[in-house]
């Protein structure tokens, strides 16, 4: 087993026996306005990003805008599980890409038609896996459907993934 398997398979004995240990809050992000529409997205620990938003609209285009990061979430929360569960089943992941794309209209988010959501219209995950090993598609949808980021949005937002 591999170390990634070894440490998974630790805490789901550890937390089997301990779960009220297993539910936590999360730590905070806190975006603060460095101007314009440039925001500085910083942790308790020390973790950072800056957004900002496309010249059309107002912001400098000078960092990505927070519905892409929203997209680099998903498509690095799946691709993490995919990596994870790999790791605990034994298959050997050669090669693993994660492309998330959203549908969008800029109607909601700037408040022209109230019909219109503000948020992604539709959600696509298209997952790339070579392995040395068996067809990983089952260990793929188990990995979309156990990823944080993922549940958070599925039930609001349709989600369709698609692998190959």
């Amino acid at each position: 087993m591999t170390e990634i398997g070894s440490k998974l398979a630790a805490a789901r004995e550890y937390l089997s026996a301990h779960p009220d240990e297993a539910r936590y809050v999360d730590s905070v992000a806190t975006a603060k306005l460095e101007g314009g529409l440039r925001f500085r997205v910083e942790g308790p620990d020390g973790e950072a990003v800056t957004t900002d938003m496309p010249t059309s609209v107002g912001g400098s285009a000078s960092a990505p805008s927070p519905g892409w990061l929203f997209r680099a979430a998903l498509s690095s929360c799946v691709g993490t599980l995919v990596a994870m569960r790999a790791a605990e089943e034994g298959v050997r992941l050669t090669s693993l890409e994660v492309a998330v794309e959203s549908e969008s209209d800029d109607r909601g988010i700037l408040a022209i038609d109230s019909a219109v959501p503000s948020g992604p219209l539709s959600v696509l995950i298209q997952v790339r896996a070579v392995t040395g090993g068996p067809q990983v598609d089952r260990l793929i949808e188990e990995a979309a459907r156990r990823c944080p980021v993922h549940d958070a949005i599925a039930r609001a937002v349709p989600v369709r993934l698609e692998i190959g």
